[in-house]
Protein backbone atom coordinates (compact mmCIF):
# COMPACT_ATOMS: atom_id res chain seq x y z
CA UNK A 1 0.00 0.00 0.00
CA UNK A 2 1.20 3.54 -1.09
CA UNK A 3 2.66 5.58 1.19
CA UNK A 4 -0.46 8.62 0.37
CA UNK A 5 -3.35 9.44 2.52
CA UNK A 6 -6.14 12.00 2.35
CA UNK A 7 -7.96 14.07 5.23
CA UNK A 8 -11.77 13.76 5.61
CA UNK A 9 -14.59 16.15 4.04
CA UNK A 10 -16.12 17.38 6.77
CA UNK A 11 -16.82 19.81 8.36
CA UNK A 12 -16.74 22.08 5.54
CA UNK A 13 -13.73 24.79 5.64
CA UNK A 14 -14.78 27.88 6.36
CA UNK A 15 -15.14 30.18 3.89
CA UNK A 16 -15.14 33.71 4.95
CA UNK A 17 -12.18 36.31 6.65
CA UNK A 18 -10.93 36.30 10.14
CA UNK A 19 -12.98 39.31 10.35
CA UNK A 20 -16.61 37.57 9.31
CA UNK A 21 -15.65 34.91 12.06
CA UNK A 22 -14.97 36.79 14.43
CA UNK A 23 -17.90 38.87 14.32
CA UNK A 24 -20.16 35.59 14.31
CA UNK A 25 -18.37 34.36 16.99
CA UNK A 26 -19.80 37.93 18.90
CA UNK A 27 -22.95 37.57 17.79
CA UNK A 28 -23.01 34.28 19.24
CA UNK A 29 -20.94 34.45 22.53
CA UNK A 30 -21.62 37.92 23.01
CA UNK A 31 -21.23 37.70 27.35
CA UNK A 32 -18.62 34.72 27.19
CA UNK A 33 -15.32 35.54 28.20
CA UNK A 34 -12.97 36.05 25.00
CA UNK A 35 -9.29 36.87 26.61
CA UNK A 36 -7.85 36.71 29.66
CA UNK A 37 -4.33 38.62 31.03
CA UNK A 38 -3.82 36.40 33.84
CA UNK A 39 0.15 38.38 34.47
CA UNK A 40 -2.66 41.53 34.85
CA UNK A 41 -5.68 40.39 35.98
CA UNK A 42 -7.37 42.27 32.67
CA UNK A 43 -10.07 40.24 30.87
CA UNK A 44 -12.54 40.74 28.27
CA UNK A 45 -16.08 39.51 26.98
CA UNK A 46 -16.50 38.87 23.30
CA UNK A 47 -18.77 42.00 23.21
CA UNK A 48 -16.14 43.45 24.63
CA UNK A 49 -12.84 42.44 22.89
CA UNK A 50 -14.98 43.22 19.60
CA UNK A 51 -15.21 47.00 20.82
CA UNK A 52 -11.22 47.51 21.50
CA UNK A 53 -10.57 45.37 18.15
CA UNK A 54 -12.58 47.93 15.65
CA UNK A 55 -11.48 50.76 17.36
CA UNK A 56 -8.35 49.67 16.84
CA UNK A 57 -9.47 48.75 13.37
CA UNK A 58 -10.45 52.54 12.91
CA UNK A 59 -7.49 53.56 13.94
CA UNK A 60 -5.55 51.80 11.53
CA UNK A 61 -7.48 53.31 9.29
CA UNK A 62 -7.41 56.91 10.31
CA UNK A 63 -3.42 56.38 10.46
CA UNK A 64 -3.77 55.74 6.20
CA UNK A 65 -3.30 51.42 6.00
CA UNK A 66 -4.74 50.53 2.92
CA UNK A 67 -5.25 47.14 2.38
CA UNK A 68 -2.52 44.89 1.65
CA UNK A 69 -0.08 47.12 3.65
CA UNK A 70 2.16 45.86 6.44
CA UNK A 71 1.43 46.21 10.07
CA UNK A 72 4.56 44.76 12.11
CA UNK A 73 4.34 43.56 15.14
CA UNK A 74 7.06 42.85 17.63
CA UNK A 75 6.27 42.16 21.29
CA UNK A 76 5.71 39.26 23.40
CA UNK A 77 2.52 37.64 24.64
CA UNK A 78 -0.20 39.84 25.51
CA UNK A 79 -3.72 41.53 24.89
CA UNK A 80 -2.66 44.25 22.74
CA UNK A 81 -1.08 41.44 20.67
CA UNK A 82 -4.68 40.01 19.62
CA UNK A 83 -5.84 43.30 19.56
CA UNK A 84 -3.47 44.25 16.51
CA UNK A 85 -4.16 40.45 15.11
CA UNK A 86 -7.99 40.71 14.61
CA UNK A 87 -7.98 44.23 13.86
CA UNK A 88 -5.06 43.98 10.99
CA UNK A 89 -7.43 41.31 9.91
CA UNK A 90 -10.47 43.34 9.57
CA UNK A 91 -8.88 45.71 7.58
CA UNK A 92 -7.16 43.49 5.32
CA UNK A 93 -3.79 45.05 6.22
CA UNK A 94 -0.39 41.78 6.52
CA UNK A 95 0.33 41.51 9.75
CA UNK A 96 4.23 41.01 9.67
CA UNK A 97 4.88 38.92 12.59
CA UNK A 98 8.27 39.27 14.76
CA UNK A 99 10.41 37.34 16.87
CA UNK A 100 10.58 39.08 20.60
CA UNK A 101 14.01 37.22 20.25
CA UNK A 102 15.31 39.56 17.27
CA UNK A 103 18.38 41.75 17.61
CA UNK A 104 18.96 44.87 15.33
CA UNK A 105 19.85 42.88 12.63
CA UNK A 106 17.15 40.54 11.83
CA UNK A 107 14.55 43.35 12.67
CA UNK A 108 16.05 45.54 9.96
CA UNK A 109 16.05 42.62 7.26
CA UNK A 110 12.04 41.75 8.65
CA UNK A 111 10.87 45.44 8.23
CA UNK A 112 13.14 45.93 4.99
CA UNK A 113 11.99 42.62 3.33
CA UNK A 114 8.39 42.90 4.03
CA UNK A 115 8.24 46.10 3.35
CA UNK A 116 6.53 47.44 6.53
CA UNK A 117 5.00 50.76 7.11
CA UNK A 118 3.71 51.28 10.32
CA UNK A 119 5.44 49.09 13.61
CA UNK A 120 3.62 48.15 16.71
CA UNK A 121 6.03 47.67 19.36
CA UNK A 122 6.39 46.79 22.85
CA UNK A 123 8.67 48.71 24.67
CA UNK A 124 11.21 46.57 26.38
CA UNK A 125 11.23 42.82 27.56
CA UNK A 126 13.97 40.76 29.10
CA UNK A 127 17.07 41.91 28.41
CA UNK A 128 15.63 43.66 24.74
CA UNK A 129 15.02 47.60 24.85
CA UNK A 130 13.04 47.70 21.77
CA UNK A 131 12.92 51.45 21.53
CA UNK A 132 16.86 51.72 21.35
CA UNK A 133 16.75 48.99 19.08
CA UNK A 134 13.88 50.50 16.67
CA UNK A 135 15.98 53.92 16.85
CA UNK A 136 19.06 52.25 15.36
CA UNK A 137 17.99 50.80 12.42
CA UNK A 138 14.29 53.10 11.74
CA UNK A 139 16.59 55.22 9.22
CA UNK A 140 17.12 52.39 6.99
CA UNK A 141 13.76 50.93 6.78
CA UNK A 142 10.30 51.88 5.31
CA UNK A 143 8.66 52.13 8.20
CA UNK A 144 6.54 55.32 8.71
CA UNK A 145 5.03 55.41 11.96
CA UNK A 146 5.82 53.20 15.09
CA UNK A 147 3.74 53.01 17.88
CA UNK A 148 4.42 51.61 21.12
CA UNK A 149 2.28 49.61 23.00
CA UNK A 150 0.78 51.39 26.99
CA UNK A 151 2.24 54.31 26.18
CA UNK A 152 0.47 57.70 24.36
CA UNK A 153 0.99 56.73 21.15
CA UNK A 154 -1.29 53.69 21.35
CA UNK A 155 -3.82 55.57 23.24
CA UNK A 156 -3.67 58.29 20.44
CA UNK A 157 -3.94 55.36 17.35
CA UNK A 158 -6.67 53.95 19.25
CA UNK A 159 -8.85 56.77 19.55
CA UNK A 160 -8.12 58.94 16.39
CA UNK A 161 -10.65 56.59 14.90
CA UNK A 162 -13.26 57.33 16.67
CA UNK A 163 -14.96 59.10 14.09
CA UNK A 164 -14.07 57.10 11.00
CA UNK A 165 -16.83 55.43 9.73
CA UNK A 166 -15.24 53.07 6.57
CA UNK A 167 -14.54 50.03 8.53
CA UNK A 168 -17.47 47.94 7.58
CA UNK A 169 -16.94 49.01 3.34
CA UNK A 170 -13.36 47.72 4.15
CA UNK A 171 -14.58 44.43 5.31
CA UNK A 172 -16.61 43.96 2.36
CA UNK A 173 -13.71 44.44 -0.15
CA UNK A 174 -11.94 41.65 1.73
CA UNK A 175 -11.52 38.12 0.11
CA UNK A 176 -10.91 35.34 2.34
CA UNK A 177 -7.76 33.98 -0.29
CA UNK A 178 -6.42 37.67 0.34
CA UNK A 179 -2.84 37.43 2.26
CA UNK A 180 -2.79 38.55 5.90
CA UNK A 181 -0.40 37.60 7.45
CA UNK A 182 3.92 37.13 6.54
CA UNK A 183 6.07 34.38 9.04
CA UNK A 184 9.47 34.52 9.16
CA UNK A 185 10.46 30.67 9.32
CA UNK A 186 13.57 30.37 11.70
CA UNK A 187 15.96 29.38 8.49
CA UNK A 188 18.89 27.45 9.90
CA UNK A 189 20.67 28.97 6.58
CA UNK A 190 21.01 32.34 5.71
CA UNK A 191 18.17 35.09 5.95
CA UNK A 192 14.88 34.04 7.43
CA UNK A 193 12.13 33.36 4.74
CA UNK A 194 8.57 35.24 4.99
CA UNK A 195 6.04 33.00 4.67
CA UNK A 196 2.82 34.49 3.39
CA UNK A 197 -0.51 33.31 4.74
CA UNK A 198 -4.24 34.24 4.08
CA UNK A 199 -7.74 34.23 6.17
CA UNK A 200 -8.47 30.66 4.24
CA UNK A 201 -4.98 29.22 4.99
CA UNK A 202 -4.98 30.42 9.05
CA UNK A 203 -8.17 30.51 10.10
CA UNK A 204 -9.06 27.06 8.66
CA UNK A 205 -6.28 25.73 10.23
CA UNK A 206 -7.20 27.07 13.57
CA UNK A 207 -10.65 25.99 13.37
CA UNK A 208 -9.63 21.94 12.46
CA UNK A 209 -6.53 22.11 14.95
CA UNK A 210 -9.07 22.77 17.74
CA UNK A 211 -11.74 20.72 16.41
CA UNK A 212 -9.62 17.69 16.28
CA UNK A 213 -9.56 17.95 19.97
CA UNK A 214 -13.13 18.69 20.34
CA UNK A 215 -13.11 22.35 21.62
CA UNK A 216 -16.33 24.05 22.00
CA UNK A 217 -17.56 27.47 23.79
CA UNK A 218 -16.88 26.62 26.86
CA UNK A 219 -13.71 26.06 26.71
CA UNK A 220 -10.31 27.85 28.47
CA UNK A 221 -7.51 27.58 26.69
CA UNK A 222 -3.91 28.74 28.54
CA UNK A 223 -1.55 29.65 26.09
CA UNK A 224 1.84 30.14 27.19
CA UNK A 225 3.74 29.46 23.20
CA UNK A 226 4.62 32.74 21.51
CA UNK A 227 2.30 34.61 19.48
CA UNK A 228 4.42 35.45 16.48
CA UNK A 229 4.44 31.80 15.64
CA UNK A 230 1.66 29.71 14.65
CA UNK A 231 0.92 27.70 17.60
CA UNK A 232 0.40 30.61 19.37
CA UNK A 233 -1.61 33.04 17.25
CA UNK A 234 -3.47 30.24 14.72
CA UNK A 235 -3.55 27.03 16.90
CA UNK A 236 -4.29 29.10 19.96
CA UNK A 237 -5.95 32.46 19.22
CA UNK A 238 -7.63 31.44 16.10
CA UNK A 239 -8.21 27.57 17.28
CA UNK A 240 -10.64 29.52 20.41
CA UNK A 241 -12.27 32.52 18.34
CA UNK A 242 -13.53 30.02 15.89
CA UNK A 243 -15.09 28.08 18.50
CA UNK A 244 -16.21 31.34 20.66
CA UNK A 245 -13.49 29.60 23.69
CA UNK A 246 -11.37 31.88 26.04
CA UNK A 247 -7.90 32.62 25.19
CA UNK A 248 -5.57 32.88 28.57
CA UNK A 249 -2.64 34.63 28.61
CA UNK A 250 -0.40 33.28 31.51
CA UNK A 251 2.90 35.38 31.12
CA UNK A 252 4.39 37.55 28.11
CA UNK A 253 6.91 34.84 28.02
CA UNK A 254 6.95 31.47 29.40
CA UNK A 255 7.14 30.64 32.91
CA UNK A 256 6.45 27.10 33.79
CA UNK A 257 4.83 28.23 37.85
CA UNK A 258 3.00 31.11 36.22
CA UNK A 259 1.98 28.86 33.40
CA UNK A 260 0.48 26.22 36.12
CA UNK A 261 -0.93 28.84 38.37
CA UNK A 262 -3.55 30.35 35.66
CA UNK A 263 -4.30 26.88 34.92
CA UNK A 264 -5.46 26.11 37.73
CA UNK A 265 -6.78 29.85 38.71
CA UNK A 266 -8.71 30.58 35.44
CA UNK A 267 -10.19 26.89 35.01
CA UNK A 268 -8.44 26.15 32.00
CA UNK A 269 -9.54 23.05 30.10
CA UNK A 270 -6.70 22.92 27.81
CA UNK A 271 -2.68 24.07 27.40
CA UNK A 272 -0.42 24.27 24.96
CA UNK A 273 3.61 23.58 25.05
CA UNK A 274 6.62 22.26 23.07
CA UNK A 275 7.90 19.07 24.92
CA UNK A 276 10.60 21.09 26.95
CA UNK A 277 7.79 23.51 28.15
CA UNK A 278 5.65 20.75 29.62
CA UNK A 279 8.84 18.87 31.25
CA UNK A 280 9.44 22.38 32.87
CA UNK A 281 5.64 22.60 34.10
CA UNK A 282 6.16 18.93 35.21
CA UNK A 283 9.36 19.69 37.32
CA UNK A 284 7.89 22.72 38.70
CA UNK A 285 7.97 23.35 42.64
CA UNK A 286 4.39 21.95 43.64
CA UNK A 287 3.68 20.75 40.54
CA UNK A 288 1.88 17.87 42.24
CA UNK A 289 -0.32 19.47 44.89
CA UNK A 290 -1.85 21.22 42.01
CA UNK A 291 -5.42 20.64 41.13
CA UNK A 292 -5.52 20.07 37.47
CA UNK A 293 -8.94 18.32 37.65
CA UNK A 294 -10.78 20.70 34.97
CA UNK A 295 -7.28 20.01 32.45
CA UNK A 296 -9.09 17.90 29.71
CA UNK A 297 -6.97 18.21 26.65
CA UNK A 298 -4.03 20.55 25.18
CA UNK A 299 -1.33 20.36 22.15
CA UNK A 300 1.43 19.03 22.30
CA UNK A 301 3.86 20.24 19.31
CA UNK A 302 6.97 21.59 17.77
CA UNK A 303 9.62 18.79 18.46
CA UNK A 304 9.19 14.78 19.50
CA UNK A 305 7.45 13.99 22.41
CA UNK A 306 8.69 11.71 24.89
CA UNK A 307 6.91 8.62 25.88
CA UNK A 308 7.44 9.79 29.97
CA UNK A 309 6.45 12.95 29.05
CA UNK A 310 3.41 11.90 27.89
CA UNK A 311 2.31 9.52 30.08
CA UNK A 312 3.27 12.28 32.98
CA UNK A 313 0.78 14.50 30.60
CA UNK A 314 -1.98 12.06 31.20
CA UNK A 315 -1.70 10.91 34.50
CA UNK A 316 -0.68 13.70 36.37
CA UNK A 317 -2.21 16.63 34.46
CA UNK A 318 -5.18 15.03 33.58
CA UNK A 319 -5.34 15.58 30.11
CA UNK A 320 -6.53 12.47 28.80
CA UNK A 321 -7.22 13.83 25.39
CA UNK A 322 -3.43 15.45 24.78
CA UNK A 323 -2.97 15.52 20.71
CA UNK A 324 0.36 15.91 19.23
CA UNK A 325 0.75 17.73 16.17
CA UNK A 326 2.87 18.08 13.32
CA UNK A 327 3.32 20.94 10.80
CA UNK A 328 5.46 23.99 9.56
CA UNK A 329 4.53 27.42 8.97
CA UNK A 330 4.54 27.37 5.49
CA UNK A 331 1.07 24.62 5.93
CA UNK A 332 -0.63 27.22 8.55
CA UNK A 333 0.75 24.96 10.14
CA UNK A 334 -0.59 21.87 10.84
CA UNK A 335 -0.69 18.74 8.40
CA UNK A 336 -1.38 15.70 11.03
CA UNK A 337 -2.72 15.28 14.67
CA UNK A 338 -3.53 12.67 16.66
CA UNK A 339 -7.09 12.22 17.77
CA UNK A 340 -8.57 12.47 21.44
CA UNK A 341 -9.13 8.87 22.06
CA UNK A 342 -5.71 7.28 20.67
CA UNK A 343 -3.57 5.10 22.52
CA UNK A 344 -0.54 5.56 24.24
CA UNK A 345 1.72 4.79 21.32
CA UNK A 346 0.18 7.03 19.02
CA UNK A 347 0.36 9.78 20.88
CA UNK A 348 4.59 9.29 21.30
CA UNK A 349 5.78 7.16 18.42
CA UNK A 350 3.72 8.81 15.74
CA UNK A 351 2.71 12.74 14.32
CA UNK A 352 -0.97 11.18 14.02
CA UNK A 353 -3.09 11.17 10.81
CA UNK A 354 -3.85 13.22 8.76
CA UNK A 355 -5.76 16.85 8.95
CA UNK A 356 -9.42 17.41 7.46
CA UNK A 357 -9.30 18.40 3.58
CA UNK A 358 -5.32 17.77 3.49
CA UNK A 359 -3.09 15.35 1.51
CA UNK A 360 0.11 13.65 2.53
CA UNK A 361 2.62 11.77 1.07
CA UNK A 362 6.21 10.37 1.35
CA UNK A 363 7.98 10.28 -1.13
CA UNK A 364 11.86 8.99 -2.51
CA UNK A 365 14.51 11.32 -3.77
CA UNK A 366 13.00 10.97 -6.91
CA UNK A 367 9.66 11.90 -5.84
CA UNK A 368 8.18 8.69 -6.06
CA UNK A 369 5.59 7.59 -3.10
CA UNK A 370 7.02 4.82 -1.37
CA UNK A 371 5.39 1.96 -0.08
CA UNK A 372 3.92 1.99 3.56
CA UNK A 373 6.56 1.16 5.98
CA UNK A 374 9.29 2.77 4.01
CA UNK A 375 11.14 6.44 4.74
CA UNK A 376 10.91 9.32 2.48
CA UNK A 377 10.05 13.10 2.65
CA UNK A 378 7.06 14.52 3.73
CA UNK A 379 4.73 16.11 1.30
CA UNK A 380 1.81 18.03 2.17
CA UNK A 381 -0.53 19.74 -0.05
CA UNK A 382 -4.46 21.41 0.49
CA UNK A 383 -6.01 24.93 1.89
CA UNK A 384 -3.19 24.83 4.36
CA UNK A 385 -0.45 25.66 2.20
CA UNK A 386 1.03 28.66 2.11
CA UNK A 387 0.76 30.99 -0.71
CA UNK A 388 4.48 31.65 -1.07
CA UNK A 389 7.34 33.19 0.47
CA UNK A 390 7.15 36.99 0.40
CA UNK A 391 8.81 38.24 -2.81
CA UNK A 392 10.51 34.72 -3.04
CA UNK A 393 9.13 32.95 -5.82
CA UNK A 394 12.46 31.21 -6.59
CA UNK A 395 12.18 29.65 -3.30
CA UNK A 396 8.72 29.47 -3.52
CA UNK A 397 9.32 27.31 -6.63
CA UNK A 398 11.66 25.26 -4.57
CA UNK A 399 9.32 24.26 -1.41
CA UNK A 400 6.10 23.80 -3.67
CA UNK A 401 5.86 21.67 -6.72
CA UNK A 402 4.01 22.47 -10.15
CA UNK A 403 1.23 19.98 -8.61
CA UNK A 404 1.06 21.98 -5.19
CA UNK A 405 2.84 19.76 -3.01
CA UNK A 406 5.01 21.58 -0.69
CA UNK A 407 7.66 19.54 0.26
CA UNK A 408 8.44 19.50 3.95
CA UNK A 409 12.20 18.69 4.34
CA UNK A 410 11.38 16.08 6.62
CA UNK A 411 12.17 12.06 6.50
CA UNK A 412 8.90 10.23 7.79
CA UNK A 413 7.38 6.93 7.65
CA UNK A 414 3.52 6.24 7.35
CA UNK A 415 2.45 3.16 9.09
CA UNK A 416 -0.05 0.28 7.66
CA UNK A 417 -3.04 2.24 10.24
CA UNK A 418 -2.07 5.46 8.26
CA UNK A 419 -0.28 7.24 11.32
CA UNK A 420 2.69 8.48 10.35
CA UNK A 421 6.20 9.55 11.99
CA UNK A 422 9.13 11.98 11.22
CA UNK A 423 12.61 9.86 11.70
CA UNK A 424 14.41 13.31 10.99
CA UNK A 425 15.73 15.88 8.84
CA UNK A 426 16.72 15.08 5.37
CA UNK A 427 19.25 17.19 6.44
CA UNK A 428 19.57 16.07 10.09
CA UNK A 429 20.12 11.70 8.46
CA UNK A 430 23.94 11.13 9.44
CA UNK A 431 25.64 8.76 6.98
CA UNK A 432 27.62 6.79 8.88
CA UNK A 433 30.02 3.98 6.83
CA UNK A 434 27.27 3.88 4.15
CA UNK A 435 24.78 3.31 6.68
CA UNK A 436 21.38 5.75 7.29
CA UNK A 437 20.95 6.34 10.83
CA UNK A 438 18.70 8.70 11.60
CA UNK A 439 18.95 10.38 15.11
CA UNK A 440 15.60 10.36 16.43
CA UNK A 441 15.67 6.37 16.38
CA UNK A 442 19.01 7.11 18.78
CA UNK A 443 17.34 9.64 21.25
CA UNK A 444 13.96 7.43 21.81
CA UNK A 445 16.37 4.28 23.01
CA UNK A 446 18.06 6.69 24.97
CA UNK A 447 15.55 8.24 26.60
CA UNK A 448 15.07 4.71 28.31
CA UNK A 449 18.55 5.22 30.67
CA UNK A 450 17.19 5.94 33.87
CA UNK A 451 20.12 8.80 34.19
CA UNK A 452 18.81 10.52 30.97
CA UNK A 453 16.37 13.30 30.95
CA UNK A 454 16.56 14.37 27.44
CA UNK A 455 19.34 13.75 24.47
CA UNK A 456 19.68 14.80 21.24
CA UNK A 457 21.94 12.89 18.56
CA UNK A 458 24.27 14.63 15.45
CA UNK A 459 26.34 13.88 13.11
CA UNK A 460 30.04 14.47 13.24
CA UNK A 461 32.22 14.52 10.49
CA UNK A 462 35.10 11.28 10.90
CA UNK A 463 37.82 10.63 8.53
CA UNK A 464 37.05 6.91 8.60
CA UNK A 465 33.33 6.36 8.30
CA UNK A 466 32.67 9.76 7.04
CA UNK A 467 30.11 10.94 10.16
CA UNK A 468 30.22 9.64 13.42
CA UNK A 469 27.30 10.04 16.36
CA UNK A 470 27.63 12.54 19.24
CA UNK A 471 24.83 12.28 22.05
CA UNK A 472 24.23 15.55 23.60
CA UNK A 473 22.73 14.41 27.07
CA UNK A 474 20.81 16.56 29.83
CA UNK A 475 20.80 14.30 32.69
CA UNK A 476 18.25 13.88 36.09
CA UNK A 477 18.78 15.81 39.24
CA UNK A 478 20.91 14.08 41.15
CA UNK A 479 22.12 11.83 38.58
CA UNK A 480 25.71 10.59 38.28
CA UNK A 481 27.89 12.12 35.42
CA UNK A 482 27.64 10.03 32.01
CA UNK A 483 30.80 8.67 29.96
CA UNK A 484 30.83 7.69 26.47
CA UNK A 485 31.81 4.37 27.83
CA UNK A 486 28.88 3.85 29.77
CA UNK A 487 26.16 4.86 27.10
CA UNK A 488 28.35 2.42 25.02
CA UNK A 489 27.62 -0.14 27.40
CA UNK A 490 23.97 0.28 27.51
CA UNK A 491 23.35 0.46 24.07
CA UNK A 492 25.41 -2.65 23.29
CA UNK A 493 23.36 -5.33 22.30
CA UNK A 494 20.62 -3.54 21.90
CA UNK A 495 21.56 -0.82 18.97
CA UNK A 496 22.88 -2.07 16.02
CA UNK A 497 27.09 -1.03 16.66
CA UNK A 498 27.00 1.73 13.69
CA UNK A 499 24.12 3.49 15.74
CA UNK A 500 25.90 3.81 18.74
CA UNK A 501 27.20 7.16 19.87
CA UNK A 502 31.06 7.35 19.76
CA UNK A 503 30.65 10.51 21.76
CA UNK A 504 29.14 11.92 24.56
CA UNK A 505 28.60 15.63 25.64
CA UNK A 506 26.49 15.90 28.90
CA UNK A 507 24.84 19.64 28.87
CA UNK A 508 22.97 21.45 30.75
CA UNK A 509 20.48 22.82 27.89
CA UNK A 510 20.70 22.91 24.22
CA UNK A 511 20.78 25.70 21.88
CA UNK A 512 17.28 26.19 21.13
CA UNK A 513 14.97 28.28 18.45
CA UNK A 514 12.21 30.45 19.92
CA UNK A 515 9.72 28.40 19.13
CA UNK A 516 11.22 25.25 21.02
CA UNK A 517 13.48 23.52 17.91
CA UNK A 518 16.57 22.31 18.82
CA UNK A 519 19.18 24.37 16.59
CA UNK A 520 20.77 21.01 15.53
CA UNK A 521 23.69 22.87 12.93
CA UNK A 522 24.42 24.74 15.94
CA UNK A 523 25.30 21.83 17.98
CA UNK A 524 27.15 20.15 15.46
CA UNK A 525 29.52 23.17 15.31
CA UNK A 526 29.24 22.75 19.00
CA UNK A 527 30.25 19.17 19.18
CA UNK A 528 33.07 19.47 16.68
CA UNK A 529 34.71 22.50 18.97
CA UNK A 530 34.86 20.51 21.98
CA UNK A 531 35.65 17.27 20.70
CA UNK A 532 38.26 19.08 18.36
CA UNK A 533 37.69 17.69 15.41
Amino acid sequence: MESYARGEDSPALLEETIGANFERAVAEHGDSEALVEFATGRRWTYTELNDDVNALARGFLEAGVAKGDRVGIWAPNCAEWTMVQYATAKIGAVLVTINPAYRTHELAYVLNQSGVSLLVSATEFKTSNYRTMIGEVLAETPVERVVFIGTDGWTALVTAGAEHSGLADRMAELDPNDPINIQYTSGTTGFPKGATLSHRNILNNGFFVTETINFSHEDRLAIPVPFYHCFGMVMGNLGCTTHGATMVIPAPGFDPELTLRAVVEERCTGVYGVPTMFIGMQNAPGFSDLDLSHLRTGIMAGSPCPVEVMKRCINEMNMAEVSIAYGMTETSPVSTQTRADDDLDRRTATIGRVHPHVEIKIVDAAGSTVERGEPGELCTRGYSVMLGYWNEPEKTAEAIDADGWMHTGDLAVMREDGYALIVGRIKDMVIRGGENVYPREIEEFLYTHPDVEDVQVVGVPDERYGEELCAWVRLRAGAEPLTAEAVREFATGKLAHYKIPRYVLVVDEFPMTVTGKVRKVEMREESVKQLGL
